[in-house]
């Protein structure tokens, strides 16, 4: 059963979802509601309904600043009388002071023109040159009768700014998510598993755990503006949670920031960064600034303590790369390279020479037009394929209500879907939906949730591309061992192995078997994550190879 909604037959949609998401909040979040929060609840319903309506429109909408003569809605004929309650209340303020930016935010050229008659335009026409020639001269904030004393509307301020992020940040559980969500569902554009959860599995057990996030995330917009590392490696720290998801998602901007001071050459703070970050990765950066800062000898260590135990294929393949770069700045020998990994990806090459199209398409198009046969078709799949079969089978695991994964109606995928032990918390419902093929009906059970979910928003099923021939073709061809193999590894580390699959896949029907073709034109190398799943492939049996196309005429790609 999904959670789809059709189109309402009322004009206040937004308003009725928008209070039952209040309402979501005061059942879960009680007890983490402070008293300006209740205070807004029990505010807001006792509100003229239009009143509801006009806030729910402005916090939808990007803000705090908004003129009444553009808040146009049928539904709402009186703007100004509807917003009277809201600034009774404090809601909305005509009177809060507005920054020269926001004023140019609000009009157009020709209105700004009216605003500062006479005044210096600046060396450009576009309203970019002109704040910065008025920027000097216009520092102060000031109220907005004070900017335009001659404006004929009203123009306010919503005051609720941190308290709805507040409130949106406990309903879904992230920030990227906004109350759109409610009318996309509404107009059918997307659909959501429904999930069963009781209490435990809300975001947030406590309010530190929201102050948390909330500082976390101020954390994340100060380094994507540049920040100080030192500042923000501190003030990372200081957000440390007994929340195991919020922690793990303090350890993934730890990573982030230790990857800011790579990039800006602050090797010691990026060795204190990663020194203090247990998300996967780290330990392979922090090895590698080791060896930018030439301390070989301390960076082998790590690196052959490492290999004992490497926490990934990724970082496996990333050591056995690095262990000869050490060995050599220290005078020792290199070690064995994997010759047979080697001649097994040489193994699967093949070379192909074709003319180029006559218009303008992808190389991977290019030849799966050349293959493709009704005795033989041919599919641009990508990551597509395997991953959408993977999503079908295991569809009761990936949606499992595991606390901590699902928080409100509106999640098209776990929230840990990316943590290292994704499978590992699920690992009796994965073993559950595995076990199916060892059956002969697993095709069946494929088939059906094909049909039942169709349409419903999945971290794994590429509805767009996983057409029902493709679908039927897959399951008549794929052997159900292979199809165990290529989901074990994908489960295994989902982050890192949700990519990096063949670009194409070949059928031959009459015969029920397949083949994937990873291709590369001219110039084109092979990635890290496709040789890692190339070398799996190889190594178990799955049919796989890489094809090499070159162009017959003078040898440009298209």
């Amino acid at each position: 059963m999904t959670a789809s909604i059709p189109v309402p037959p009322h004009r206040y949609y937004y308003l009725h979802n928008f209070e039952r998401a209040l309402a979501w909040i005061a059942q879960r979040y009680s007890d983490l509601l402070d008293s300006a929060e209740h205070d807004f609840l029990a505010q807001f319903a006792a509100l003229p309904p239009l009143s509801r309506a006009l806030l729910v429109r402005m916090l939808m909408r990007r803000g705090p600043w908004f003129r009444a003569s553009k808040l146009v809605y049928e539904e709402i004929p009186e703007v100004s009388a509807a917003a009277d309650p809201l600034l009774a209340l404090g809601w909305l303020d005509t009177q809060a002071p507005m920054l020269l930016e926001e004023l140019f935010d609000l009009h157009t050229k020709g209105e700004l023109a009216t605003v500062f008659a006479g005044a210096e335009r600046g060396g450009g026409t576009r309203k970019s040159d002109w704040l910065l020639a008025l920027g000097s001269q216009h520092a102060e904030p000031r109220r907005y009768a004070e900017w335009h004393p001659k404006a004929a509307e009203p123009v306010w301020r919503v005051m609720l700014g941190a308290l709805s992020e507040r409130l949106r940040l406990m309903f879904f559980g992230n920030l990227h998510q906004d109350w759109t969500e409610f009318v996309l569902a509404d107009l059918g554009v997307f659909k959501y598993e429904s999930v069963d959860f009781d209490a435990s599995s809300r975001a947030f057990q406590t309010r530190e755990d929201i102050d948390a996030y909330l500082a976390l995330q101020a954390c994340r917009e100060a380094l994507e503006e540049g920040g100080d590392a030192a500042a923000l490696r501190q003030a990372i720290d200081a957000c440390r949670s007994s929340n195991p998801w919020l922690e793990k998602r303090r350890a993934k901007l730890l990573l982030r920031l230790g990857n800011a001071c790579e990039r800006a050459a602050e090797w010691d703070e990026a060795l204190l960064t990663y020194a203090q970050c247990s998300y996967p990765g780290a330990r392979h950066r922090y090895i590698r600034v080791l060896e930018r800062l030439e301390r070989h000898e301390e960076a082998l260590q790590r690196a052959l303590a490492a290999q004992q135990a490497p926490e990934s294929d990724e970082e496996q393949q990333k050591l056995l790369r690095m262990l000869p770069r050490l060995q050599r700045s220290l005078g020792q020998g290199p070690p064995g390279r994997r010759p047979g990994a080697a001649r097994a990806l040489l193994r699967l090459r093949s070379d192909i020479e074709l003319d180029p199209p006559a218009l303008p398409m992808s190389v991977e198009y290019v030849l799966r037009q050349h293959w493709h046969s009704d005795a033989s078709p041919v599919f641009y799949v990508e990551n597509a394929l395997v991953n959408s079969l993977f999503g079908l089978l295991c569809w009761p695991a990936i949606f499992a209500p595991v606390q901590g994964a699902f928080f409100h109606p509106f999640q098209s995928a776990p929230a840990d879907l990316s943590a290292p032990d994704f499978a590992q918390r699920r690992a009796d419902e994965f073993a559950r939906c595995l076990a199916l093929l060892d059956a002969p009906d697993y095709m069946q059970v494929i088939c059906e949730r094909y049909a039942d979910k169709q349409g419903v928003q999945s971290p794994f099923v590429f509805w767009g591309v996983l057409t029902e021939p493709l679908l039927r073709l897959a399951l008549d061809c794929i052997s159900a061992a292979h199809l165990k193999l290529l989901f074990t590894r994908l489960m295994a580390d989902v982050k890192a192995n949700r990519t990096g699959f063949p670009d194409l896949v070949r059928f031959w029907p009459g015969e029920r078997r397949y083949e994937l073709v990873e291709v590369k034109g001219p110039g084109d190398k092979l990635q890290d994550n496709q040789i890692r799943w190339l070398e799996y492939c190889s190594a178990h049996g799955i049919p796989v190879s890489v094809c090499h196309v070159q162009w017959r005429s003078c040898g440009a790609a298209p």
